[in-house]
């Protein structure tokens, strides 16, 4: 596997939210935080994050998300439709936020571990210009792996959808 352009830095990302005037705000679950933390030492941070909510049991999913009971039971707490709960959730929590991104997955063993979602499925939910866009990834290694590659994952698909939108052109002097 090669190395991230953001295990260490990201300032691109940063830098690119700033360019297009955006906020961020972020529902963690498998990754408990990770994502936001690495945001953190990014120039220009306080300008782009408004927040960050780890939900990593389903108690802190639906009471501050408003993930359905029936979503869980259903799909379970490691889903795309789990997470695309969260994703809008906290997008009614933080509707000022303009880029809203939620992650959930399996980064070790448990009981919604199946063969068709085994460990290292992790799902992502990103929410920009009134559309959800949905990824599912699979990845290896131990659960810490699993975290920063989960994190990297969301880093370059933010800094590709960014990529496309159009940029917001300068006020007049």
């Amino acid at each position: 596997m090669k190395p991230s352009p953001f295990s260490s830095d990201c300032t691109s990302l940063v830098k690119l939210f700033l360019q297009y005037k955006l906020t961020l705000a972020l529902a963690e679950s498998c990754t408990c935080g990770l994502v936001a933390a690495q945001l953190a030492p990014a120039e220009g941070i306080s300008d782009v994050l408004l927040g960050s909510v780890v939900t990593y049991h389903v108690q802190a999913k639906q009471q501050l998300l408003g993930v359905s009971a029936e979503t869980l039971a259903l799909y379970s707490a490691e889903s795309q439709q789990t997470t695309n709960e969260m994703v809008m959730g906290l997008h009614r929590q933080l509707p000022q936020a303009d880029v809203c991104v939620a992650v959930t997955g399996l980064c070790g063993p448990g009981p919604s571990a199946t063969p068709d979602k085994p460990v290292g499925t992790v799902f992502v939910s990103i929410f920009v210009d009134k559309h959800i866009h949905e990824f599912r990834t699979l990845f290896k290694g131990d659960a810490n792996s699993m975290r920063q590659q989960a994190a990297d994952f969301i880093y370059q698909r933010l800094t590709d959808l960014l990529t496309r939108l159009q940029p917001v052109k300068p006020e007049p002097a």
